[in-house]
């Protein structure tokens, strides 16, 4: 739990106020997918034992769909020529209401949840009475688990339109949702919007930052809002309002994006989404709103100033950070014993805990790999290809950073000394998140690689991500982050992925095969399926699956190797053939990825059995055939459509230190860009350097094109 968000834990009542721009799509329909993720949060809270009471826009804007539509179907062709009304805002209230309620009963009756309509005026309020009868009505409904569902009565408004401002006890349904929050004692209102918060500016604004904390005395002159809501009242200015209102009136209040379907609860479970309104918010003390864009702004201009830098700076560079790395071993392990210890008290599994540990002889084979990286051709502003284009004027490809990296990496402290590496000599700015089981063994890496960048240079070329509230922010600025890489579960990849617009690279399982072809030598194969399982299974590149073809079935050899995969202590789970031939527990699924002493055994009729398991079950990352019939490995290597496919090789080769890239940033089987084990290489882009000597175009007319190749 965020710690300014800790009074959540003694949260009860909560209001939610549903907008118009929620509760409906853009062409004015109803957003039924959205109303019903509202309707399942508001369910899961309701069983969780909170009192949900609902305020809901949307009347008006469903009505007048409604009319409109009834009104298309009556008109004729004439009367579509004339100048078309808008229609009366109250007769579009008073036909919208009923068909909003409608569908709230509805999704709610589907839920085993009922729901209750109570419909309000702003002179209502006036009434001592009402105020006090509303409060028991309400209490009544909550002791039976009823959702009541509040709106103001548009219809019967004195208002002189239900879709304008006007001063009185309340003025929108923003305003009514903190009225009501206070009258009704409210523990927390959450106010869900079309955005995820309220922004220093504009949100569709590259500058413009999400405020997680609003303190009235830093923020209110400094936000600039944007447009009104695109339907309905208000709009992000009569959010805040209302907000403030509640929140320094003792009811704290979040607001948070009504798009996404897990917001709400997300906010009761004290997670750092939206923006808070607390009266006590200006006595915390807050982390700096600007860390996030203003990382990955010292990133990018350190990084420019590392490109400045000649090929043999570069490399000292690098040379500095491998001798640091080994100067201060001790105390790196020391760090790195503690992440490992807390890991196994907080009952990790095995298989992250051996990611987390830095094992003897792992600093120096760390800084030896970066030394390698050193000598290795300098990547940066090498000309790729040379053109003449026509007399005089020379093109040149040239390879160049990509700009700003962003590396989110779980469990292996190493993983941040390759990244950072091959950063340097890539040229480009780092943030890195790592996980928080290696928070010491990370930060004290950080803190020794950052320490060997020279000044001219500066540490924050390498920025370290040390909250996980701090990953959706940056996600977001795809207008200085230039490629999010993700290394680890499925699951994080997947969900950055959904969460930006940055190009993300990597992959997300590592399902890889060993195939053993009919044509195989036993022994090679026991050496290489023993290796590719059991060498490091907690790995990507670890086998899987193995794959054997069917006339192995039941001989000495195929016999062997399980036999030593058992002795080993792998787990053996079959396919249907497998399972009944050797009286082992059937697998659950095929496209599974253990990371550990496991795998799956499955029985093919031949090699195009083999390759079509893959193509259906792998994850595209590395594959392997162990054979001695060349022309059947041939057909793998060329048919598998794999990252890295083998022959009479170890899956566990798919590495970037082992194909001589220095080191890796990890594994892509993307497409798109780089493609297997990501080294320098991948990290780079080109440009394109035209010289001429007053060339001009002037429609082509006096330029004759060579398009000529010259030598690099």
């Amino acid at each position: 739990m965020d710690p300014s968000r800790s009074f959540i834990k003694d949260v009860k009542r909560i209001i939610i106020k549903v907008g118009t721009a929620v509760v409906t799509r853009a062409d004015g329909r109803l957003a039924l997918g959205r109303l019903g993720a509202l309707c399942e949060q508001v369910k899961e809270l309701n069983s969780a034992g909170f009192e949900v009471i609902l305020v809901t826009s949307g009347a008006v804007g469903v009505g007048r769909q409604r009319l409109r539509f009834r009104k298309l179907v009556n008109s004729s062709f004439a009367d579509l020529q004339k100048p078309q009304v808008e229609l009366d805002g109250k007769a579009c209230a008073a036909v919208g209401q009923s068909g909003l309620m409608a569908l709230y009963d509805a999704l709610f009756s589907q839920l085993d949840v009922t729901s209750s309509q109570l419909l309000v005026t702003d002179s209502d309020f006036k009434d001592p009475n009402f105020r006090m009868q509303l409060c028991q009505t309400v209490k009544s409904l909550l002791a039976l688990k009823v959702i009541p569902v509040f709106n103001e009565n548009d219809a019967i408004s004195t208002r002189r339109a239900p879709y304008e401002d006007s001063s009185g006890i309340f003025w929108d349904n923003d305003s009514l949702a903190a009225l009501l929050a206070l009258e009704l004692k409210a523990d927390l209102l959450v106010l869900l919007s079309d955005v995820e918060g309220l922004y220093s500016g504009p949100p569709g604004e590259p500058h413009s930052k999400l405020i997680h904390t609003y303190v009235k005395e830093r923020h209110h002159g400094e936000i600039t809002f944007g447009d009104k809501s695109r339907v309905g009242r208000g709009g992000m200015t009569a959010k805040v309002k209302a907000a403030v209102y509640a929140a320094y009136a003792g009811t704290p209040v979040v607001i948070t994006s009504g798009f996404t379907t897990d917001s709400i609860i997300k906010v009761v479970q004290g997670e750092r989404v939206g923006t808070l309104f607390h009266q006590d918010a200006s006595k915390w003390a807050l982390p700096k709103e600007v860390s996030a864009r203003g990382m990955a702004v010292s990133a990018r201009e350190c990084s420019r100033r590392l490109q400045s830098l000649s090929s043999e700076e570069r490399k000292k560079i690098l040379l500095d950070i491998a001798d640091a790395l080994e100067a201060n071993e001790k105390l790196i392990r020391i760090e790195n014993e503690a992440d490992v210890s807390a890991a196994q008290q907080a009952g990790y599994e095995k298989s992250l805990i051996s990611r987390l540990t830095l094992k003897p002889g792992k600093i120096s084979c760390l800084a030896n790999s970066i030394r390698v990286l050193a000598d290795m051709e300098d990547p940066i502003c090498r000309v790729l290809k040379r053109t003449e284009l026509a007399d005089g004027l020379i093109l040149e490809k040239t390879s160049c950073p990509l700009g700003v990296l962003l590396i989110v990496f779980e469990s292996r402290p190493d993983a941040l000394v390759q990244i950072a590496s091959l950063a340097v000599r890539s040229g480009n700015g780092l943030l890195l998140k790592g996980g928080k089981e290696a928070m010491r063994s990370n930060a004290i890496l950080h803190k020794v690689i950052t320490g060997a960048i020279p000044d001219g240079v500066g540490e924050k070329l390498i920025g370290l991500v040390t909250s996980r509230d701090e990953i959706p922010d940056l996600l977001k600025l795809d207008d200085v982050i230039d490629l999010v890489i993700p290394r680890g579960s499925n699951k994080l990849v997947t969900q950055i992925k959904e969460s930006t617009k940055i190009p993300v690279l990597g992959h997300s399982d590592g399902i890889c095969h060993v195939y053993i072809d009919k044509s195989a030598d036993m022994e090679m194969a026991k050496r290489i399926v023993l290796d590719a399982k059991t060498d490091y299974p907690a790995a990507c590149n670890a086998m899987e699956t193995l794959l054997v073809h069917k006339d192995l079935l039941n001989t000495e050899g195929l016999n062997d190797l399980l036999t030593e995969l058992k002795s080993e202590g792998v787990a053996l789970y079959g396919g249907s053939i497998s399972s009944l031939e050797y009286g082992i527990p059937e697998a659950s699924s095929f496209h599974r990825e253990y990371n550990s002493m496991a795998c799956t055994i499955e029985v093919v009729d031949d090699i195009h059995g083999a390759i079509d398991h893959i193509h259906q079950y792998g994850s595209a990352h590395t594959d392997c055939i162990v054979a001695e019939d060349l022309a059947a490995a041939d057909i793998f290597l060329n048919q598998v459509d794999s990252a890295a496919v083998f022959h009479n090789a170890s899956t566990r080769f798919c590495d970037g230190a082992r194909f001589g890239l220095g080191a890796e940033v990890g594994i892509s089987t993307s497409r798109i860009h780089a493609r297997g084990p990501v080294g320098v290489e991948g990290l780079l882009t080109t440009r394109w350097i035209l010289r001429g000597n007053g060339q001009v175009v002037d429609g082509d007319k006096g330029v004759v094109y060579t398009h000529r190749n010259l030598p690099l």
